[in-house]
C-alpha cells in the first residue's frame, strides 16, 4: 500500500548549482570553500521540515558525458568549467547527504532530470504522489496531477494550471515548448526568433509542434521563414529537450527510505567545515539528534477593521518582544511613503496591516494617520523591545511622520555582521537562506523586474500581505538564530549593545538632516572641469601624434605600445597589454602621454561622479544632499557611504578640494570638522607595546620626523622633508603590508635600498615586527583578528593553499585590528557627541562622517565653546596606551575647516 506522504526526489545539481550562486563566497577558517554545501544543506533541511518524508531521494549529475553530448556534440559546450571552489565542495556535500540517511543517486550517460523522470513516474504507477523539488523548468514536463514541483529556495509550487499559468502551455506541450524555445543555458538550438511569446502562442493554435509543422506553409514574416528554414534541427532540439522516463535503474521507489542519520559522521562534517548551527542540532556526543518537526503553519493575518488592529496592540504591548517592518513605495526613505505596517509577535504569528494600497479594486483599508496615531505611543516606548531588520531605513521613514522610533533593542541585520562581517551579505532574504535554510518570498516576486517593476503600494493586498507577513516573520525568527551566537561571544555582544545599536539613531538623525551644497558652484566646477579635459586631451593628441579616444583602452593600447614603443608592464587575461590605473601610474614616472591620460581620467571621474552628479542629488526641499550611511559593508566596522558615496571625495588633488567646497554651512553658522590625528598609528603602538613608538608619541613629537630620526640615525632637527616623506611612507605602508617594492616605487629609491630602510625600522622599533609575527601567528591559528573592542574580522584565506591569497590575509591580519579599533573608535565617539549635543546644544548637528573625521553644523556664536567640548569627548573615546589627539579646523565650507 502506497504511504499516504509524497516520495521526494530532489535536483541535487540544480540544488548545488543554486546554492553556490545564491549565497556568498563562505569559508571556514581552513579555507576551503562551504557556502555551497551549507545552502544545500539548509535547503534540505527545510524541506525535511516541512514534509516529514518516508521516502526520499538526491540525484546528482554523474561524472562524464551523456548521450545528449553523443547527439550534440555543442550541448552545454559553451558553459564554463566549474569553478574550482564549487568541484571541491562535490565530494564532501554527497558524503554529509548519506550521513543525514537520504539515499544518493547518481546514473552514468544521463542527467539528474532523466533518473527523476524515471523515478516519477514508476512512483505514479505504484499509486504515489510525487513531490520534485528542482529550480530546472525543463521539469515542468514532468508535471500531471500526480507529480508536482517544488521551488525550496522561493518556496513555490508548480502544478498543472501552474505550468499553464507561468508558460502559457499545459505540461505536455513543455517538451514543444522547450524544442521551439531552445534553452541557452544548455545550448539547446531552437528556432530563431521564436520566443517564449511565440511558442506557446503556436502550440495553443495547433495544439503540438508535430501539427505546427504540417501547417508550417500558414506561418507568415520573417519568424515562419525562420521555422521553415530549421526544421532539421527542431527534431534534434526536442530530442535533447526530452525528459528520458525509462532508464534503467538499480534501485526502485519504494527502496528510498529516509534512514537513520549517522550523527558521529556529521558531527566530524560539522566541525571541519564550521556548521555550527547544524552541529549544535546534533546535541551533545552520544545523543539522539533532533529531528526537525514542520510546527504550526504560519498564522498570518491582513488587518482591516480597527476592532482586528486594538486586538493586535494588545498582544504587541503584552509581548516580551515583537518584531516589525514597513512597506513603502520608495527605497529612498526621503520621499519614501508609507502603504503598510507589520508585526510578528511569536515565530509563525504575523499581521500586516495595509494603509495606502490604491491600485484599480484595491478594497477598503484603515487611515494610515489613524492607524499611525494609535501605533505611535507604542512606537515611542523605549520599554516596548522591538526588533527589526536595518532598522535604520524605519526609523528614518517613521521621523517623516513625526513618529520617533525607540526600543529598537536588536537589528537581525548588525547581528549577522557583528557575527562575521566577512559575509558579503546580510540582507533578510540570504540571511534567511543561510540560518533558517528558508527561501523568502522576494520583492521581485510581488512586485515585478527592471522597467516593470511596480511601487509597493500597487501590489495586489492577498499578495502583499502575504510577503509583509513574512518579513516580520523572518526577521524574529532571525532574531532567535542569531542572538544566542552573539551571547556567546561575550566581546561580540558588547561590540553589538555598546556600539553598532547605539549608533543606528545616530546615523538616521544625521541622514535626515543632510548637508548644506551649493548647486550654482558645482555647476561652475564641472564647466571648467570640462575645459580642462578640453585642454589635457588637445596636449595629449599632440603628444601622440594625432587625435584618439582617451577613453578608450584599445585605443590607447594602440598609441601608447605599438605606436609609442613603451614597455608592457602587464597583460590583461587576454593577452593584451594593460592600461590600468597601476599601470599607467608606474609609465606615468617616466612618459608625458601616460601622465596626461591619468589626469583626464581623473578629471572625468570627478565631473561625472560628483559635479555632475551631486546637483541631481539635492533634496529640492531641504537644499541639502542626504546620504546614506551603512554599517554593515565594511569588513574592517568602517562606514561607508552611498548616494552619495561622500567617503572617496579626493582631498589631495586642488580639484577634489573644490569639490569640498560647494559644502557649506548654512547662514549664521560654521562647518567645523574634527579629525583625529594619525590614529591608527598610535593604535599600532597600543598594540604593539614598541617603547620607541610609544615614547615619540608621548613626548608629543612629530612622529613622521621622529622615525626618520631612527631610521636614518639623525637628530630630529637634522631630518630633511625628503627623510620625513620616506618616513612617513614607512609609518603608513607597514601597517598595510606595503613591500620593499611598493616603497620604493612611492618614495622613488632602488627595491634594495627601500629594503635596507624596512629592515633599519624594524631595528628601531622591535615591538612592532613582533606585533606582526604575533598577530600573523594568531590569525592562522584562530582564524581571526581582534580589535581592541573584541570585533572580530574572520580571515577565511588565512591558510589557503594559493599563496597570495594567503599572503593578502596575512596583510589584513595586521592592518584589520588598527582600522578596526579606529572604527570602533569614531563609533563611540559619535555615540556620545550625540548624546551629549542632543541634550545641552539641540542646534548643533553632526552633517558628514568620513572615515577619522567629523563635521559639525553650528551657530557660528558657539564655535569655541562647543568645539573644546567635541575635542575633550573624542579624546576620551577609548583609553590607549598613549592619548588621542584631534585637529579641528572651522570655515564656511567643508574645504576650510579641513
Amino acid at each position: 500500500m502506497p504511504d499516504h506522504k509524497p516520495l521526494i526526489l530532489v535536483d541535487g545539481s540544480s540544488y548545488l548549482y543554486r546554492a553556490y550562486h545564491a549565497l556568498p563566497p563562505l569559508t571556514n577558517s581552513r579555507g576551503e570553500p562551504t557556502g555551497a554545501i551549507y545552502g544545500v544543506l539548509s535547503m534540505l533541511n527545510k524541506l525535511i521540515t516541512e514534509y516529514q518524508p518516508s521516502h526520499i531521494g538526491v540525484v546528482f549529475d554523474a561524472p562524464g558525458k551523456t548521450f545528449r553530448d553523443e547527439l550534440f556534440e555543442a550541448y552545454k559546450s559553451h558553459r564554463p568549467p566549474m569553478p574550482d571552489d564549487l568541484r571541491v565542495q562535490i565530494k564532501p556535500l554527497k558524503e554529509i547527504v548519506v550521513a543525514l540517511g537520504l539515499p544518493l543517486i547518481e546514473v552514468p550517460g544521463v542527467e539528474a532530470d532523466d533518473v527523476i523522470g524515471t523515478l516519477a513516474q514508476a512512483a505514479r504507477r505504484n499509486g504515489m504522489q510525487i513531490v520534485i523539488s528542482t529550480m530546472d523548468k525543463d521539469m515542468a514536463q514532468l508535471v500531471n496531477e500526480d507529480i508536482t514541483l517544488l521551488n525550496t529556495m522561493s518556496g513555490t509550487k508548480l502544478d498543472v494550471e501552474g505550468v499553464k499559468a507561468r508558460f502559457g502551455v499545459p505540461p505536455e506541450c513543455m517538451i514543444d515548448y522547450l524544442a521551439l524555445v531552445g534553452d541557452t543555458s544548455d545550448n539547446i538550438p531552437g528556432v530563431p526568433r521564436v520566443g517564449p511569446k511565440t511558442a506557446a502562442k503556436w502550440l495553443a493554435e495547433y495544439g503540438s509542434l508535430d501539427n505546427l509543422l504540417a501547417h508550417r506553409d500558414q506561418i507568415g514574416g520573417k519568424v515562419g521563414e525562420s521555422l521553415r528554414e530549421n526544421i532539421d534541427q527542431l527534431a534534434l532540439s526536442r530530442q535533447l529537450a526530452k525528459i528520458l522516463c525509462d532508464v534503467e535503474l538499480a534501485i526502485t521507489p519504494d527502496q528510498l527510505h529516509l534512514g537513520q542519520p549517522d550523527t558521529d559522521a556529521l558531527r566530524q562534517h560539522y566541525q571541519r567545515y564550521e556548521f555550527n548551527t547544524l552541529l549544535a542540532q546534533l546535541g551533545p556526543a552520544g545523543a539522539q539528534p533532533t529531528i526537525p518537526t514542520s510546527g504550526p503553519a504560519a498564522d498570518y493575518q491582513t488587518l482591516l477593521s480597527f476592532e482586528v488592529l486594538e486586538e493586535w496592540l494588545q498582544r504587541l504591548q503584552q509581548a516580551e518582544l515583537f518584531a516589525l517592518d514597513l512597506e513603502t513605495t520608495s527605497l529612498d526613505y526621503m520621499r519614501a511613503e508609507i502603504c503598510g505596517i507589520s508585526f510578528a509577535v511569536a515565530p509563525g504569528e504575523a499581521a500586516y496591516v495595509p494603509v495606502a494600497h490604491n491600485y484599480l479594486g484595491a478594497p477598503d483599508q484603515l487611515p494610515r494617520d489613524a492607524v499611525l496615531a494609535r501605533l505611535k505611543p507604542l512606537l515611542e516606548d523605549a520599554s516596548r523591545s522591538k526588533v527589526l531588520q536595518n532598522a535604520k531605513y524605519d526609523m528614518s521613514v517613521l521621523a517623516r511622520y513625526d513618529i520617533t522610533l525607540r526600543g529598537v533593542r536588536f537589528d537581525t541585520m548588525l547581528e549577522s555582521y557583528v557575527l562575521d562581517s566577512t559575509a558579503t551579505r546580510h540582507d533578510m532574504d540570504s540571511l534567511a537562506l543561510k540560518y533558517l535554510g528558508h527561501g523568502t518570498i522576494r520583492f521581485e516576486d510581488v512586485a515585478g523586474k527592471g522597467a516593470k517593476q511596480m511601487t509597493f503600494d500597487q501590489v495586489a493586498l492577498e499578495e502583499a500581505a502575504a510577503y509583509a507577513a513574512e518579513d516580520s516573520d523572518v526577521t524574529l525568527k532571525l532574531h532567535q538564530a542569531l542572538y544566542p551566537q552573539l551571547q556567546a561571544v561575550p566581546a561580540l555582544a558588547q561590540v553589538f549593545h555598546q556600539i553598532e545599536m547605539p549608533l543606528v539613531p545616530v546615523l538616521s538623525k544625521i541622514e535626515r538632516h543632510g548637508v548644506l551644497v551649493d548647486r550654482d558652484m558645482l555647476k561652475t566646477q564641472s564647466r571648467e572641469l570640462a575645459e580642462r579635459m578640453l585642454e589635457i586631451e588637445a596636449r595629449a593628441h599632440e603628444v601622440a601624434g594625432g587625435p584618439f579616444n582617451l577613453s578608450s583602452p584599445k585605443q590607447i593600447q594602440e598609441i601608447l605600445f605599438e605606436k609609442q614603443g613603451l614597455p608592457v608592464l602587464e597583460r590583461t587575461p587576454k593577452g593584451q597589454p594593460s592600461t590600468a590605473e597601476n599601470v599607467l601610474e608606474q609609465l606615468a614616472d617616466q612618459y608625458p602621454l601616460p601622465r596626461l591620460i591619468l589626469e583626464h581620467r581623473g578629471m572625468a571621474k570627478l565631473k561625472s561622479t560628483y559635479t555632475d552628479k551631486l546637483p541631481e542629488l539635492i533634496n529640492p526641499e531641504t537644499g541639502r544632499v542626504h546620504t546614506s550611511y551603512h554599517q554593515a559593508v565594511a569588513a574592517t566596522g568602517r562606514l561607508s557611504s552611498s548616494d552619495p558615496n561622500l567617503q572617496n571625495i579626493p582631498v589631495r588633488t586642488e580639484e577634489g578640494r573644490r569639490i569640498r567646497q560647494a559644502f557649506i554651512a548654512a547662514p549664521g553658522c560654521k562647518l567645523l570638522s574634527v579629525d583625529y590625528s594619525q590614529v591608527e598609528l598610535r593604535i599600532m603602538a597600543h598594540l604593539s607595546g614598541d617603547e620607541g613608538l610609544l615614547s615619540a608619541f608621548a613626548a608629543g613629537q612629530d612622529i613622521h620626523r621622529a622615525t626618520a630620526a631612527e631610521v636614518f640615525g639623525l637628530a630630529t632637527e637634522q631630518v630633511t622633508d625628503e627623510q620625513r616623506r620616506a618616513a612617513k611612507a614607512i609609518n603608513f605602508g607597514l601597517i598595510y603590508g606595503m613591500s620593499a617594492y611598493g616603497l620604493a616605487r612611492q618614495i622613488g629609491v632602488l627595491r634594495q635600498e627601500a629594503q635596507l630602510y624596512i629592515d633599519l625600522y624594524f631595528q628601531r622599533y622591535p615591538g612592532v615586527k613582533d606585533y606582526m609575527e604575533r598577530i600573523r601567528k594568531q590569525a592562522h591559528s584562530e582564524g581571526y583578528v581582534e580589535t581592541v573592542f573584541g570585533r572580530r574580522l574572520y580571515l577565511p584565506e588565512i591558510n589557503s593553499r594559493n599563496s597570495q591569497r594567503r599572503q593578502y590575509a596575512e596583510r589584513t591580519a595586521i592592518n584589520a585590528p588598527m582600522q578596526g579599533t579606529a572604527a570602533d573608535i569614531i563609533k563611540r565617539a559619535m555615540i556620545t557627541l550625540d548624546e551629549w549635543l542632543s541634550a545641552e546644544h539641540p542646534d548643533v548637528h553632526m552633517v558628514l562622517q568620513v572615515h577619522d573625521e567629523l563635521v559639525f553644523e553650528l551657530p557660528a556664536a558657539k564655535v569655541e565653546t562647543v568645539k573644546a567640548g567635541i575635542i575633550r569627548r573624542m579624546r576620551s573615546a577609548a583609553e590607549l596606551a598613549i592619548p588621542l589627539e584631534v585637529e579641528a579646523k572651522v570655515g564656511d565650507n567643508w574645504n576650510d575647516a579641513h
